[in-house]
């Protein structure tokens, strides 16, 4: 029976199950076989394989995540840089040239910066004045790349501009949509060719496997898909078991983060030792009206500033007690950080400067604890 689920919260569980029932089975098995039977396949990226990303626990995640974003087609990874980094190989040739979003996430801004050369390709980072990036073009651009909100300053670009100016000059228009996760924003529906995840974060939600997800044109993936084969970034069966069930509570989580960090967003702008907090849900966010119009939520991550200097921002991560101290988001745990020391501590202090990603700047990604408590635990740390 063909899937015609209308609602995302539908799809989540039942999109790309398997029918009828693998042996009756409710949850989806863990097929932990490096090959299958061979059954004359015409092609070789058609071989069922594990290092193809084709097994049944494969198969089943990719039909269920072109669901949830209206995609026509999607592609699991080993993990979220896999992802980005495969995609663009596959789009991109030696000798092309690709525009970016200025501010990235770090290791993908360390790929453009310290690999990109090595690879024969070229990149500029678009300018913020989208009346600008005409000039930025060259003969050779194959493609521009995104950021739903950017990390971790939760910036929101002109995504609509982004998808128009990519139709006009035949770009392949790739965003990652990791922070935003399809219940917030589905990017296929605005235009975009590709989506990437870190299936890490959000689509799996607890903190126990690193993953990828690429999402979008048909033609697109299955190029993607082919790079990936030789590369080698293929998920093991039983990490997509773990995203596959993640994933069934992934509208229940999201939704609920989305509430928590806006209120907890609010009582941080209002808090007197904080002097800025960075988050679209806030009326205060110079991108708030765009992130209404593109979005049905804000996200789970904020980031802010402390009054002080750099030992007064870890004082305040060392003194909460409900999030942990550690790198990543997503997760049903609220996780404090300073993205200067993990997420882009490889970037240059110039290059973290001017993107306003201070020393002092704290990234919480928010959890599904209860939301008062959190408030009350980051007041006592603002106040010792």
């Amino acid at each position: 029976m063909a899937d015609n689920y209308k609602r995302i919260e539908t799809k989540i569980i039942h999109a790309g199950e398997p029918r009828p029932r693998i042996q009756g089975a409710v949850a989806m098995p863990i097929f932990q076989s490096s090959t299958f039977e061979y059954e004359s396949q015409s092609s070789y990226h058609d071989i069922k394989y594990i290092r193809l990303n084709n097994t049944p626990n494969h198969m089943v995640l990719h039909a269920k995540l072109a669901a949830l974003e209206n995609a026509e087609a999607a592609l699991v990874t080993a993990s979220g840089m896999a992802a980005i980094s495969t995609t663009l190989l596959a789009v991109l040739s030696a000798g092309d040239h690709l525009l970016a979003q200025d501010c990235l996430y770090g290791g993908t801004h360390d790929l453009l910066t310290k690999d990109f050369a090595g690879f024969g390709l070229a990149y500029d980072f678009l300018h913020a004045d989208a009346s600008l990036w005409e000039p930025q073009l060259r003969p050779n651009t194959k493609a521009v790349y995104v950021e739903a909100m950017t990390n971790p300053t939760l910036q929101v670009a002109d995504l609509k501009a982004v998808v128009a100016f990519a139709k006009a000059h035949g770009l392949v228009s790739i965003i990652d949509n990791t922070f935003a996760s399809p219940i917030n924003f589905r990017p296929s529906e605005l235009g975009f060719d590709l989506s990437v995840h870190s299936g890490t974060k959000y689509l799996n939600g607890h903190s126990d496997i690193v993953a990828g997800a690429v999402i979008g044109r048909a033609d697109l993936v299955e190029r993607v898909k082919h790079k990936l084969d030789h590369l080698g970034g293929s998920m093991d069966p039983h990490a997509a078991f773990l995203l596959h069930r993640g994933m069934k509570t992934l509208a229940l989580r999201v939704r609920y983060q989305n509430d928590s960090t806006l209120r907890l967003a609010q009582f941080l702008e209002s808090h007197p030792r904080v002097n800025r907090v960075n988050y679209a849900g806030l009326e205060s966010h110079p991108q708030h009206a765009r992130a209404r119009d593109l979005f049905e939520g804000f996200g789970g991550v904020l980031s802010f500033a402390v009054t002080g200097d750099v030992a007064a921002a870890e004082r305040v991560v060392q003194s909460v007690r409900l999030p942990i101290v550690a790198p990543s988001l997503g997760g049903v745990e609220t996780l404090i950080t300073r993205p200067a020391t993990t997420s882009h501590a490889g970037m240059t202090p110039e290059d973290r400067a001017r993107l306003g990603i201070s020393d002092s700047l704290i990234r919480v990604s928010v959890g599904i604890e209860a939301t008062d408590e959190l408030i009350e635990d980051f007041d006592q740390a603002l106040n010792p």
